[in-house]
């Protein structure tokens, strides 16, 4: 949870901003096709951003220890991730691959991939984005290891800058077994590669 939000400013202090960024852009906020554009930016604002009104160790709390012994790995591939950059507030779109050994308990699949939007939905470095959610999941569900990767194309460095548009960004994060074993690591990469 964000602990900015005492200082939130008001929706209409967030429109008003809008529509300063829209003159100093060079057009007229007041023209008949941007005059909602202030409202709309700020409501994708809204998705964009909700992450932060979620806790994400809440988002794992219900838990399951039915497994019938299974104690292999569990994993997430190709989930789509929707996140912004933190220095551009330009766009990270990629696809994010999480797994967990259980240690007697398991979370419903869907909690992994609200895990993943919860981060996902804030300004962000890809770095910090594995890391948070890798150590989200070992923290909370107590795994005997948890393996987050993520390969993601940054909109601020192939639409403005350097414009190499083909280029994405690979982070991983190995904790427990999947850190001192490099023989699960490897099982890991090879079950994503898997098809």
């Amino acid at each position: 949870m964000s602990t900015f939000k005492n200082n939130k400013p008001s929706r209409q202090e967030a429109e008003n901003a809008v529509k300063t960024l829209i003159a100093w852009a060079g057009d007229n906020p007041e023209r008949e096709g941007l005059r909602d554009t202030p409202k709309r930016v700020v409501d994708s604002y809204q998705e964009f951003f909700a992450g932060y009104n979620i806790d994400p160790n809440l988002v794992l709390g219900k838990t399951f220890e039915d497994v019938s012994g299974y104690d292999d790995i569990v994993l997430l591939k190709n989930m789509r991730l929707e996140s912004h950059c933190e220095h551009h507030i330009a766009p990270i779109i990629g696809k994010a691959h999480i797994a967990y050994i259980p240690n007697k308990k398991v979370v419903g699949i869907s909690k992994i991939a609200r895990l993943l939007d919860v981060y996902g939905k804030r300004l962000q470095t890809q770095e910090t984005m594995t890391a948070q959610i890798a150590s989200t999941i070992y923290n909370v569900l107590n795994p005997k290891g948890v393996a987050v990767l993520i390969d993601a194309k940054h909109q601020c460095m192939t639409t403005r800058g350097i414009h190499k548009t083909d280029t994405t960004t690979i982070t991983k994060t190995m904790l427990g077994d999947f850190l001192n074993n490099k023989d699960l690591e490897k099982k890991f990469i090879d079950m994503i590669k898997f098809q």
